[in-house]
């Protein structure tokens, strides 16, 4: 198999500038960032409060329009959202009337041309790949947090978009928590080699999922460096490899952040 290094680019990132309205006047929330996101890559984006991570997510999926510079994904521009990029988001957002199974299979009907049996033999696929093959008739509000955000991410691969957007998904999860789930996200990674964008503030999450993490300064947010991540898979979180690498990343945050305040 190729690494993500030798693959074509699946989204395009060109000079973009996105402002908001502020009480004070327009406000740049992100100033002319130029990333290749690689077919087949995982991807992370890190920084401070402010520095636009979620807003360069939002870009991406097509809710937000840049106010300078291109998104393209392959040879086509980004003009708003679209089944090639689905997001997964911090809450779970799971309808609670409906058991897993017809969770799932509510997020196939993004997926045109499927018989009802065809959505729900996908569905429970993807339960089983997510390890909640036995769950399927269980409600929501049975399930412990992991398993809703477990629930949550099959929902979001069923329709198998080309590009999974994860939103700080596994922030409001406790440690050991987050621990599983970071191993049943790399296992369907390398499986699947599914095109992923992460947004964390949770450096050590993102030397731990990340094939590249870029990180983004504040005010208005910048690409300030971008680190390849060449650690071998499956990663631990507490793995001193992983923790001195997530410390580099660490320090190079700061002294940007110390930089920026003396300029």
């Amino acid at each position: 198999m190729d690494s993500p290094g030798s693959q074509p680019a699946a989204l395009t990132l060109r000079n973009v500038t996105k402002r908001f309205n502020g009480a004070s006047g327009p406000l740049t929330a992100l100033e002319d960032i130029s990333i290749d996101v690689r077919e087949g890559e995982f991807l992370v984006l890190v920084g401070p409060s402010g520095c636009g991570k979620s807003t360069l997510l939002s870009l991406l999926a097509g809710l937000e329009l840049p106010d300078e510079g291109e998104i393209r994904l392959a040879d086509s521009p980004v003009r708003g959202p679209g089944r090639d990029r689905l997001v997964m988001f911090q809450q779970d957002a799971l309808f609670p009337w409906l058991n897993v199974l017809e969770n799932v299979t509510f997020g196939l009907r993004l997926k045109p041309g499927l018989t009802d049996d065809e959505r729900r033999e996908s569905a429970r696929h993807y339960l089983q790949l997510v390890g909640l093959g036995n769950k399927e008739l269980a409600r929501p509000h049975e399930l412990s947090g992991g398993m809703r955000q477990r629930v949550a991410l099959a929902r979001s691969l069923a329709p198998n978009p080309r590009v999974l957007l994860m939103d700080e998904p596994f922030s409001a999860l406790d440690a050991l928590t987050r621990d599983q789930l970071y191993g049943d996200i790399q296992e369907i990674f390398t499986k699947r080699r599914k095109t992923i964008v992460l947004v964390t503030h949770n450096i050590r999450e993102a030397v731990c999922l990340g094939d590249r993490v870029v990180l983004l300064s504040p005010h208005p947010g910048r690409v300030r460096e971008v680190f390849e991540i060449d650690l071998p898979r499956p990663r631990r979180i507490n793995d001193p490899a992983l923790a001195a690498l997530a410390a580099r990343v660490t320090e190079s945050l700061a002294s940007h952040l110390t930089k920026g305040a003396l300029e």
